[in-house]
């Protein structure tokens, strides 16, 4: 059986040219370009509570990554290195083999060395801790939201939501539905190149992972503000959008999760510089309501009266 050390240099160790020393030692040595600052954030996912325990591991190592990265595309930061901890049940080399695949493939997309870690045996548990680089004093902050911003966001919500929905059987999906929401599900879109092309034109930005209610609250509560956001205008993914009379549909497009687009602030005049961020980026962005001063968070209806919604999205501690 393959040791532990043995296990880190097959899958895990390779070159880092980003980095002084990578993976070998005590602890990697890296180093910002002069006149940048280092973004680092930290997510966990652990087995039964953010995937089904038989989750294929090409998807896991993807999504392990996927999440981190998604963190630093809302601070307009560029990814640059990674450590990766793992708690495994046992030395599985094929699982092993296929998480790296997974999680590896995503690290050369986006220019990121893994520079250290950790693995252990215990429950089913992937700790990311990813570092970036953004220029001084530039980067997206959830707490810079200004009264009369618009609110935006990238690609389509709902549909990571409605795809975890089919997996448990509490809303089965066609055969191409379920597919498409699968895929958003397993395999997100870390959207960096709009959180870089949004630097200097957005002022507060946020990654969607909790639902768009939640997160967007998060900015409102560090900014010290209230919204308004239009139902209508909500992108909802094409499996959500013709469901939305079914409530809990409608909470997978609005507090569902997983989502990992960007919600982000803007003033009004700089609406087309946002478009062209997006187009720059490969993806699309829309408007869908705006910073107000008075604390609150209305979601819209069609006839412009606010909807009586339940909660805003996952809690750990409250789900």
């Amino acid at each position: 059986m393959a040791s532990e050390f043995d296990l880190i240099a097959r899958y895990f160790t390779h070159p880092a040219a980003g980095a002084r020393l990578g993976v070998g030692d005590d602890a990697a040595l890296i180093a910002p370009a002069p006149g940048m600052e280092l973004a680092v954030s930290t997510d966990m996912l652990v087995a039964g509570t953010h995937f089904l325990p038989d989750a294929d591991p090409l998807f896991l190592g993807h999504k392990a990554l996927a999440v981190n990265l998604s963190d630093l595309a809302a601070m307009g930061a560029q990814p640059r290195w990674a450590l990766l901890a793992l708690a495994l049940p046992a030395a599985d080399e094929p699982w092993l083999a296929a998480f790296s695949q997974g999680f590896m493939g995503l690290a050369a997309r986006y220019g990121v060395d893994l520079v250290g870690g950790d693995t252990t045996r215990g429950p089913l548990n992937l700790s990311v801790t990813i570092l970036g680089e953004v220029e001084a004093g530039r980067a997206l902050r959830r707490d810079a939201a200004r009264a009369g911003d618009e609110v935006w966001v990238s690609g389509e919500l709902g549909a990571a939501a409605l795809g975890l929905r089919h997996l448990t059987g509490a809303h089965p999906l066609g055969e191409a539905e379920a597919a498409a929401c699968l895929e958003r599900l397993h395999r997100p879109t870390p959207r960096v190149e709009l959180g870089r092309a949004l630097l200097g034109v957005a002022h507060a930005a946020i990654d969607i992972s909790d639902g768009l209610l939640a997160d967007l609250g998060h900015v409102l509560d560090a900014s010290g503000l209230g919204a308004e956001i239009e139902l209508a205008r909500v992108p909802a993914a094409p499996a959500v959008a013709g469901r939305l009379d079914d409530r809990q549909v409608l909470r997978c497009l609005l507090a569902g999760g997983d989502d990992y687009e960007l919600c982000f602030t803007a003033p009004p005049g700089r609406a087309d510089a946002v478009r062209a961020a997006g187009e720059a980026a490969g993806v699309g962005v829309a408007r869908i309501g705006r910073i107000r001063a008075e604390p609150g968070l209305a979601v819209l209806g069609a006839d412009g009266r606010p909807l009586v919604l339940e909660g805003r999205g996952y809690d750990h501690f409250s789900a």
